[in-house]
């Protein structure tokens, strides 16, 4: 079994102790945060140790990984740390404000030969892992634009904070939201190094944007368009869908349904000319514990059996979350 403990309590810590919680391999003995009345409640409710110091769970509970879900100003020291005491680390998105720093904590993960994963959901969604294998077979043929774009609820109206909207704190839309749409592009498409035309729009905000809006070019040439609004109250919740066209059809594709349109058929794939819908469900992988999508169980069980088998080469590692910050950095730029 492996021990295990938590740093942060909110909305993101909850659910990774619930599916931790749950997981056949894992021991979580420990939890930390610095508000007095989830500690209360984890210590009446619960059999973990309770800690408001993060420093004391790590030096004082053996632990083999840690979960980092705390608002992104504190991951830098709080990811060093745990590194530096050779426990494997999984930490929530975006993974710093700092370029410089993360790429210090992804090269010392490396060196240390640690499990280090960024919590990077999307790279763990059925649909868009299919996407992926489709674009490796060529089946749109030679690709020559790309849409990312993720809207949803977070900010729709004046005078609404949280550490998210504090720009020393979670950095606003550009890191909270199209941090998640940067990394699901440089997954599936390429990692891209350029960017132009950025606006960085607050609709709501004070201190950050609401909306990021930019053109992209990827490092193998191809080019698109990103377009992110946190402050979109016609969705529900986040939706993240990319559009990918080529000169033999199209890919429309979200965490739920993927769109395939060919203009000839696909005799190697079973698929014929015009459109196709393939759902989810044509693809799903079950997991141990489901909670608000089999992607964030797929994310923590691979996590572990990384840990398991000592392998370094994670889906989403700390290096490939640099990349995202790179971007950001390079469209904050861009916008000023």
């Amino acid at each position: 079994m492996i021990r295990a403990g938590i740093i942060g309590l909110g909305k993101m810590g909850i659910s990774h102790c619930a599916i931790l919680g749950a997981h056949p391999d894992v021991n979580l003995v420990a939890v930390c945060d610095i508000s007095s009345i989830m500690i209360d409640m984890f210590k009446k409710y619960t059999r973990f140790e309770c800690f408001t110091d993060y420093k004391k769970m790590i030096d004082t509970m053996q632990l083999e990984c840690v979960i980092i879900a705390c608002p992104t100003k504190y991951h830098t020291e709080m990811v060093s740390y745990a590194l530096n005491k050779n426990i494997n680390v999984f930490c929530e998105k975006p993974f710093s404000l700092d370029v410089d720093e993360a790429k210090l904590l992804a090269k010392k993960a490396v060196e240390l030969k640690l499990v280090n994963q960024a919590g990077y959901h999307n790279r763990f969604v059925w649909t868009f892992n299919e996407v992926k294998r489709l674009l490796a077979s060529n089946i749109i043929g030679e690709l020559y634009h790309f849409i990312g774009e993720s809207y949803g609820p977070v900010v729709v109206k004046e005078k609404v904070t949280s550490w998210r909207t504090r720009k020393g704190e979670g950095g606003g839309c550009l890191y909270d939201y199209a941090s998640h749409t940067i990394d699901l592009i440089s997954y599936i498409l390429g990692k891209p190094v350029k960017v132009s035309g950025t606006q960085l729009k607050s609709i709501y905000s004070t201190e950050v944007e609401d909306a990021v809006y930019s053109n992209l070019t990827l490092q193998n040439g191809l080019s698109g368009q990103l377009s992110v609004n946190w402050s979109d109250d016609t969705y529900r919740k986040m939706s993240t869908q990319l559009t990918i066209l080529g000169k033999k059809g199209k890919i429309i594709v979200d965490a739920s349904e993927l769109k395939i349109y060919l203009k000839d058929d696909n005799k190697a794939l079973g698929m014929e000319a015009g459109w196709t819908t393939k759902y989810i469900t044509d693809f799903i992988e079950n997991v141990d514990f489901y909670l608000r999508g089999e992607e964030y169980t797929a994310q923590l069980d691979h996590f572990i059996d990384c840990i398991k088998s000592k392998k370094l080469n994670n889906i989403s590692s700390f290096e490939s979350a640099t990349y995202t910050d790179e971007l950001v950095a390079l469209l904050l730029q861009d916008s000023q």
